[in-house]
C-alpha cells in the first residue's frame, strides 16, 4: 500500500531543501561569520519568520547544510561497486565532490570559522555523520595501502584531509573565472594533480 505524504508536508520539506540549498551558496560566497538569517530568507524568497519555523538559528542552518553533504557522501560511497579498487574509490569520491562543488553544492569547510567549528561539535547529528565519513575515508586509505597503490612517504592524515579540503579549493573559482577549461576538464585535472602525489611507483607505472 502506497503511503501518501500530505501536501503541506511535501511543501514544508521542499522549502527546507531550498533553504539548505541557499545556505550552501551563501556559505560558499560569504562564509559562516558573514552569513545572516536575513540573507538566507532573502535568498529563498521567504519571510524571516517562516525561516525560523524550519531552523531556529544560524548554527542549525549551517549544521543542516553540512550534515546533508556528509550524508550524500556516505550514500555515494555506499553505491560504489565492491569490484573497484580503493584508489579508484578515492579518485571517484574526489571527482564527485568537485562536480558537486561546481554545481554549488559544497560550502566552505568548517575550519574557516572557529565559531562554526564550536557549534558543529555541539550538534549530535553532524558529529555522528562526520565520524562515519571519516572512518570510511581512513578505511579506504588503509585498503589502498594494502593494495600497494599509495606511497609510504605521505601519512594517512595528509590524504584524508586533502580529500576534505580539495572539495573547497579556491583553485576551482580561479579556473572557472579563466573560462579555459570545461567543468569536466577542471574535475579531471584537479583529481590527477591531487592524487598523483600520493601514488606509489607501482600505481604510477
Amino acid at each position: 500500500m502506497e503511503i501518501r505524504i500530505p501536501f503541506k508536508k511535501q511543501q514544508f520539506d521542499a522549502r527546507e531543501e531550498a533553504i539548505i540549498d541557499a545556505v550552501n551558496r551563501l556559505l560558499s560566497e560569504k562564509g559562516y561569520d558573514l552569513m545572516t538569517m536575513d540573507d538566507v530568507a532573502d535568498a529563498v524568497g521567504i519571510a524571516k519568520g517562516s525561516l525560523y519555523k524550519h531552523f531556529s538559528s544560524k548554527e542549525k542552518l549551517a549544521a543542516a547544510a553540512l550534515t546533508r553533504l556528509l550524508k550524500a557522501t556516505l550514500l555515494e560511497l555506499n553505491n560504489l561497486s565492491d569490484q573497484m579498487s580503493a584508489i579508484d574509490k578515492i579518485r571517484h569520491i574526489l571527482a564527485w565532490s568537485l562536480r558537486l562543488r561546481l554545481q554549488g553544492g559544497v560550502p566552505h569547510l568548517p575550519s574557516t570559522s572557529l565559531t562554526l567549528q564550536r557549534s558543529l561539535m555541539l550538534n549530535f547529528d553532524y558529529v555522528a555523520v562526520a565520524l562515519r565519513v571519516n572512518k570510511r575515508f581512513y578505511a579506504l586509505v588503509a585498503q589502498a595501502r594494502e593494495q600497494g597503490d599509495l606511497t609510504p612517504l605521505v601519512p594517512d592524515d595528509v590524504l584524508v584531509y586533502t580529500l576534505y579540503s580539495r572539495a573547497c579549493d579556491p583553485t576551482v573559482e580561479f579556473l572557472l573565472r579563466d573560462q579555459r577549461l570545461s567543468h569536466e576538464q577542471i574535475v579531471e585535472t584537479m583529481v590527477h594533480a591531487t592524487i598523483g602525489g600520493f601514488l606509489s611507483a607501482k600505481a604510477r607505472a
